[in-house]
């Protein structure tokens, strides 16, 4: 397993929110889950763009045309446009769910306190298959086929990437002692969002590059 400290190359915010739970991006905007509502921003400037006026309490995720978002027990299907609830299907963890990511036609879903990933299928939320992590799951996110997730316990935060088959540990991004990670998402190429909790801040952390830990 590679070890390395996670590059913070940039931090936005604070935004108003009591919490930051899931990031997504649709190749513009990041949005995060605030709490009360799913908040965009501009990457380049860092400025607000809109709120959408929905329960957003944790995992967001972006399948290249709705938003999902976790409120409590449910997971949301949002049209970004109007910011209409499109569907609504179970969250798996019952209310424990924390990070969501869209990947090869299906939802995946972190279970916060019981390590789990679990690939749902998106119109039923029926589960598909379930990932053991050894770490508490916050935000998960796809890239080039790779799996990574991120972890917060006590002071303790870090984003690893696993085998998408085992849950083995093949790399892990160190955060600084202190700083947190709730969600997680990446741009598709250099750099990964991570959500700040309660500090109300979104930060980006460069990506590995892909040959740096094979």
């Amino acid at each position: 397993m590679h070890r390395s400290t996670a590059e913070i190359i940039r931090e936005y915010g604070p935004f108003p929110a009591d919490n930051v739970g899931g990031v997504t991006y649709d190749g513009r905007r990041v949005w995060f889950a605030g709490g009360d509502a799913l908040r965009a921003f501009d990457p380049a400037s860092g400025e607000e763009l809109r709120a959408i006026d929905v329960p957003a309490h944790a995992g967001t995720a972006f399948d290249g045309e709705h938003l999902y978002q976790i409120a409590e027990q449910h997971i949301q299907k949002i049209d970004p446009a109007t910011g209409r609830v499109l569907a609504t299907i179970p969250a798996p963890g019952g209310g424990g769910d924390s990070g969501l990511a869209w990947a090869e036609g299906a939802l995946w879903v972190g279970q916060y306190r019981e390590r789990k990933i679990h690939q749902i299928d998106p119109r039923t939320g029926v589960v598909l298959r379930t990932i053991e992590s050894n770490r508490f799951v916050t935000g998960v996110t796809w890239v080039d086929g790779e799996l990574w997730h991120g972890t917060w316990e006590g002071e303790e935060s870090d984003l690893r990437r696993i085998d998408p088959q085992s849950g083995e540990v093949l790399e892990r991004l160190e955060m600084t002692s202190g700083v947190g990670v709730s969600g997680l998402e990446s741009d598709g190429a250099e750099r990964f969002f991570c959500g700040g909790g309660k500090s109300g801040m979104v930060r980006a952390v460069r990506r590995p590059g892909r040959g740096s830990a094979r």
